[in-house]
């Protein structure tokens, strides 16, 4: 397998131009957010994810997560690597200071995040979770429960989980049915069984923190019934530690196609009589609550899209430099394959979607900053209508594009990338549930385009295509060749957004199963359009930034690359969103 390597000189110039970390850094709090802080940060990260985490990627894929006599094993190296992980602070990022954390943007921390995900997709999971629930108590918490849960959780000694699914309920969350029944000193006696928990039990963390939906007897039926609560593994003694053992196991481990290392549990809760919970929040309100901790871990699971995809990408181009095949048109020597023109079409097409993917995550990560920092109540409120615009975009179209440049990866490959010991298959295996949890694409799908854009009459996505509309603006006078090229194909494929949203607002509420059977189409057609805007805004970044020739030639070619290939996509999707519907509905 390919070894890994942080980018992070794209990560840097994405944070530095395209995202706006100055802007950040002066937000309250945030001052010591320098450049140089950032730069330290990153390559310290870096060096953890390349030697530590990403050599146990593919031991990882083989061994997985064993459950042995009740007790679940993580795979060989990985309680090694999380303690090294916890112990260097990497888990209290962009965590408050009240709690332990070290206050970095979100953004800042987003980049990081990106290097353990592409390390390990199976180890990442892990933070990934453990960071929603920290979102969770953080918003809707007790004091006592923040006391005592949220500095082991941010430092990472503690990790949480999101317990959603049962049998019967999916997507469905209505339908649970893990009962919570009322006791005398204010706790509840939590009974029922859940699956695919993610780290629902293992041996890297001193104790695990569970945040289960329930229903309480006399609580409505459906979404409006269900309640949001904390059952710790392990019951908290008056000192704050891990204390008594709760009424809660770990039944089974899930046989999948990937992320063998990643402990995905069947959860059961009251064998002995019901565990111990305690309510968050108010009773019948768990769905809001934990949209709060879905929302973040929705912007994360687009971004291992994007980590997933620079593995992949990382690993094509290595091998395409080296393995020599046949002879390149008009050569009488034989080459390497990144000289056929076939292959490097695949190579721009996995690099230029990678880095447009994770220019708008990081993008994302940036707008959380400004919802949750500025001063200015009006500017909070513009940044959290763009964090709601882009959180199912970068969770669809990023999940998206990391299972398609994983698949290409593959193909770069031949024969070979179908092989294991090339490590080209496991990053698609890993990849392809992605696009599933944290609610499925054709969901988030449906999100942008009933909740995110028809709901407010496409005010948030009117927005941000005014600023689409200045870079068109601002390209015809760049000083490289195919400046009016690209400014031509963004312009055109922006026209088609805005025309398929004019189409959306305009249909959803006389005709919503129309929209919802494009609203796939949507999402991508959104994502593609985004993309080479960023892509373009990077080409005429890179004209002022330092990082040298070579570096501002690639960030040109890609934004070209871009244009001409996947913007016309973008473009030839307005005819089946706004006609394409009828075969589906009728």
């Amino acid at each position: 397998m390919t070894a890994y390597a942080a980018p992070i000189s794209d990560m840097r110039f994405v944070l530095r131009h395209l995202v706006g970390l100055d802007r950040i850094a002066a937000l309250p709090g945030k001052s010591e957010t320098t450049p140089e802080l950032v730069e330290a940060v990153l390559e310290e990260a870096g060096r953890l994810a390349a030697e530590v985490i990403a050599p146990l990627n593919a031991t990882g894929d083989r061994e997985g997560a064993r459950l042995e006599n009740g007790v679940v094993r993580t795979a060989p190296g990985f309680r090694e690597a999380y303690a090294r992980y916890r112990d260097g602070g990497w888990n209290a990022l962009p965590f408050e200071a009240e709690w332990g954390g070290q206050d970095l943007p979100w953004a800042v921390a987003m980049a990081v995040s990106e290097m353990w995900q592409s390390a390990s997709l199976a180890f990442g999971l892990c933070p990934v979770l453990n960071q929603g629930a920290v979102e969770a108590l953080q918003a809707h918490g007790s004091d006592e429960q923040k006391r005592t849960y949220l500095p082991k959780l941010v430092s990472g000694v503690w990790t949480g989980t999101m317990n959603l699914t049962e049998p019967q309920a999916g997507s469905d969350v209505g339908a649970v049915r893990t009962r919570a029944e009322r006791q005398a000193d204010g706790s509840y006696r939590i009974t029922g069984q859940k699956i695919f928990i993610t780290y629902g039990d293992h041996d890297m963390a001193e104790n695990i923190v569970h945040l289960v939906l329930a229903r309480t007897p006399d609580a409505p039926a459906g979404i409006k019934g269900i309640s949001l609560f904390l059952v710790p593994k392990l019951l908290p003694d008056a000192d704050g530690n891990p204390g008594e053992r709760n009424d809660l196991r770990c039944v089974s481990l899930e046989h999948k196609l990937g992320i063998h290392a990643s402990p995905t549990c069947v959860m059961a809760y009251g064998d002995a009589g019901g565990a111990t919970g305690f309510l968050i929040g108010q009773e019948n309100r768990g769905i809001e609550y934990m949209f709060t901790m879905m929302n973040n871990a929705r912007l994360t699971v687009g971004l291992q899209g994007v980590a997933i995809a620079e593995r992949a990408t990382q690993a094509a181009e290595a091998y395409a430099a080296t393995r020599v095949q046949g002879k390149p048109i008009g050569s009488d020597a034989s080459a390497p394959i990144a000289a056929h023109p076939d292959v490097r079409r695949m190579l721009l097409s996995m690099r230029s979607l990678t880095e447009a993917a994770r220019a708008l995550t990081y993008s994302a990560g940036a707008a959380l900053d400004l919802a949750r920092g500025h001063p200015d109540p009006a500017e909070r409120a513009k940044a959290q209508a763009r964090v709601d615009l882009l959180t199912p975009v970068v969770k669809g179209w990023s999940t998206d594009v990391g299972c398609e440049v994983a698949s290409t990866g593959i193909q770069v490959h031949g024969g070979m990338g179908y092989i294991e010991e090339t490590g080209a298959a496991q990053f698609l295996r890993d990849a392809r549930i992605t696009p599933i949890y944290e609610g499925t694409n054709g969901i988030q799908a449906n999100d942008l385009a009933f909740r995110k854009v028809a709901r407010d009459g496409g005010a948030a996505a009117l927005a941000l295509f005014e600023e689409m509309a200045q870079t068109i603006v601002d390209l015809p006078s760049a000083p490289f060749p195919s400046a009016v090229l690209i400014r031509d194909r963004l312009g055109g494929s922006l026209a088609a957004l805005m025309a398929a949203t004019d189409w959306v607002v305009e249909t959803a509420p006389g005709n919503p199963a129309a929209v919802a059977a494009s609203a796939v189409h949507y999402l991508r057609m959104f994502g593609l359009v985004a993309g080479g805007w960023l892509t373009a805004r990077a080409a005429l970044a890179a004209l002022s930034d330092d990082s040298g020739p070579e570096f501002r030639a690639a960030k040109l070619a890609q934004a070209r690359f871009f244009a001409e290939q996947f913007l016309p996509q973008a473009t030839c999707l307005l005819l089946p969103i706004t006609d394409g519907w009828h075969s589906v509905v009728e």
